[in-house]
């Protein structure tokens, strides 16, 4: 009877991708080396452990839309799921590799990517859970099918750097921001009135006259 452990063992991102996509590399061993696996379709939830490391003080200071004061996040701060992802693992003995395929978005209306990109350096901490189905061949060649146990998980720490990185490559010192059009149609008409060449310097303006302080 197959028992399958999982092990996270890299991640990347793909040369060539339409949109901001990590790839993690997923090793699957079977207990019994010689037992034929047929295949497994097999659902990954992927929550981040956002306990499992520490913040600086700018962290903390960008994390107020996500976890509300550090005062609170004794309460407050627990893990965020990220994404399902469902993947169809072929035959193998002993052991295999498969990838574990990611769109990401730069989205802010996203509490993920919020996190993210409140994140200087270090590591973010991953939680992988699985469950799903095995189909296998007894000693008759019977096919047989079980669940994966839903105790089976696995963890992995992503570099920051590699998400910054992904992220300037698609998104080059810019980020997405989702508008109700009713909001969009009003900072339209005042970027037309004021005469303001960008939306960036439409938003300085803005924050100008509210008293606040512009980066140059």
């Amino acid at each position: 009877m197959p028992d399958l452990n999982f092990e996270v063992i890299g991640a990347e991102t793909p040369a060539f991708a339409a949109m901001p996509t990590l790839i993690f590399k997923l090793r699957i061993t079977n207990s019994d080396e010689h037992e034929m696996i047929h295949t497994v379709a097999l659902r990954t939830q992927l929550q981040i452990a956002v306990t499992r490391r520490n913040y600086t003080a700018s962290s903390q200071a960008q994390l107020l839309d996500v976890f509300d004061e550090p005062a609170r996040w004794g309460t407050t701060l627990k893990n965020l799921l990220w994404t399902h992802i469902s993947t169809i693992v072929p035959s193998f003995t002993g052991s295999t590799m498969v990838e574990l395929s990611i769109p990401c978005t730069y989205d802010f209306e996203v509490v993920t990517t919020k996190y993210f990109h409140a994140l200087d350096s270090g590591e973010i901490p991953l939680l992988f859970q699985f469950s799903g189905s095995i189909f296998y061949a007894t000693v008759e060649n019977a096919l047989q099918v079980m669940q994966v146990s839903w105790k089976k998980e696995a963890s992995y720490r992503l570099p920051v750097l590699l998400w910054q990185e992904m992220m300037e490559r698609y998104y080059p010192n810019s980020v997405w921001l989702h508008l109700d059009k009713e909001i969009f149609d009003r900072l339209y008409h005042y970027k037309l009135h004021q005469r303001l060449p960008t939306w960036e310097a439409t938003f300085a303006q803005l924050l100008q006259r509210n008293g606040e302080e512009v980066p140059q």
